[in-house]
């Protein structure tokens, strides 16, 4: 069914639907500007739905309610299901006669392991952290469909920042989790979020009792370096006051989910046994000024039944997008626009790449304050302070490009209904009808707080 007939104006398409696409979407549209916004999976959520460890309830469902108010403005079309690249390349979305197509697509790939020939061995003793934070959101759900992920005791971490410490408290959280099981005690990552040690305090255990040796997290600077809290470091006090802050919230965090920590150290190898990783061979470091410099004759093996690579994440690489080293090749940074083409821009961390905390954050006032007054959710806080962070630089790069298409002719009447019916076949080939709360309900994947909810009240009747 045709829409009713438009007034000339521009359209935009914007590549990916999370806290970046949602915002410059929304950005857009107050603008009076039509929007589709193109989401590679059913659910647009992005990070916030498989990379925020699934106990951060509460921001999980506030972040998503913020997106799901965005994209359902009257000027925005909702699009799930569609790849750049693969279901659709940039080439033809220019054909249509797009005003602009605007990528936010985030940062979805792992940061390559120091030690390619690592790769070879993905799922026998080696993972990366996005597909294991995945899988560790999801499974809980029968019916998710994600293959099944092994966990050890005893497994090594590689990375620095947040996201790397999720891990590590994700392997220590099902690691106690089913100890506890066998055991006859029953707990779950939701209970366990405020602190392992006072689930084992509260039995009258310790790790060393339930015969478990933990994980522990390597990183190649120092825990002075980690960067785990958005606070400003531009003067030599505000360094001196965040590397302190970031001391204190990665002993907070050890302390309370009970994982090691290892600074200064590099993998520089690889140990394997009969087709599986069994182990890193690491060097030490030292830190130069801003630069990394292994120790020479430092090498050591360090054996381990898994290890999980957390050390970034970095934009995928798409079709008709050149690149320049790990992020997209941008040709003018006022505009983010894409280099080799007039009216394709990025945003958000497809600029950055920095899947990630950053050092710094525009509006990060009141939450470096919080973080430091008190430790004990500032994982939800620092996520948080990202969001606001991206969707203010967003804001502020999508008032930009808008600025730029108020100079160029309006796409005319006829041009707008021919995108608006492109937009509606790519919507129909995926089974989608413009529900779309109908469409976000059927395929959220089952909550856990919810299954556990259920299990109290089947249990109580």
């Amino acid at each position: 069914m045709k829409s009713a007939v438009m007034e000339r104006g521009h359209y935009v398409i914007v590549v990916g639907g999370a806290v970046a696409g949602a915002e410059a979407a929304f950005q857009f549209a107050q603008r009076g500007i039509r929007v589709a916004v193109l989401e590679q999976n059913a659910l647009p959520y992005g990070k916030i739905e498989y990379g925020l460890p699934k106990w951060h309830v509460k921001l999980r469902n506030k972040e998503e309610g913020s997106i799901d108010s965005k994209l359902q403005h009257p000027l925005v079309r909702y699009v799930p299901r569609v790849r750049l690249g693969e279901d659709i390349r940039l080439v033809e979305l220019l054909q249509w006669g797009v005003s602009a197509v605007v990528l936010a697509n985030g940062a979805w790939r792992d940061r390559p392991f120091p030690v390619p020939e690592a790769d070879q061995y993905i799922g026998r003793g080696f993972y990366y952290q996005n597909p294991f934070m995945t899988w560790f959101n999801l499974m809980h759900d029968p019916d998710s469909g994600v293959e099944p992920y092994e966990i050890a005791d005893g497994a090594i971490v590689i990375g620095g920042g947040l996201a790397s410490i999720d891990v590590a408290k994700a392997l220590m959280m099902l690691t106690v989790e089913e100890t506890l099981r066998q055991r006859g005690i029953t707990t779950n990552v939701i209970d366990m979020e405020h602190g392992i040690d006072r689930i084992l305090q509260r039995h009258g255990l310790t790790l060393q009792e339930l015969g478990i040796r933990g994980c522990t997290l390597y990183y190649r600077r120092r825990a002075i370096d980690m960067p785990l809290t958005p606070m400003p470091v531009d003067t030599p006090e505000r360094l001196a006051r965040a590397q302190t802050v970031r001391v204190k919230v990665l002993e907070t965090a050890r302390r309370r989910y009970l994982f090691g920590f290892q600074e200064l150290h590099l993998p520089v190898g690889i140990i394997t046994e009969a087709g599986r990783m069994v182990g890193l061979v690491l060097c030490r470091t030292q830190v130069v000024g801003d630069r990394v410099v292994p120790v020479e004759g430092s090498e050591h093996e360090v054996r381990a039944p898994l290890v999980v690579s957390s050390i970034g994440s970095i934009p995928e690489p798409l079709p008709d997008i050149p690149q320049r080293g790990e992020t997209y090749a941008i040709a003018e940074t006022t505009l983010c626009r894409v280099e080799g083409y007039e009216n394709v821009f990025a945003v958000g961390n497809a600029v950055t790449g920095r899947g990630n905390i950053q050092e710094s954050l525009r509006h990060s006032r009141e939450v470096s304050q919080r973080i430091v007054e008190d430790y004990l959710e500032w994982g939800t806080h620092v996520y948080e302070a990202l969001n606001r962070d991206q969707e203010a630089r967003v804001a502020q790069e999508v008032a930009q490009i808008a600025e730029h298409l108020d100079g160029r002719i309006p796409l005319l009447p006829e041009r707008l209904q021919a995108i608006e019916e492109r937009i509606q076949q790519l919507q129909q080939r995926v089974g989608y009808t413009g529900d779309y709360r109908s469409w976000i309900q059927r395929h959220l994947p089952k909550r856990l707080e919810e299954m556990l909810q259920l299990e109290v009240s089947d249990a109580e009747e």
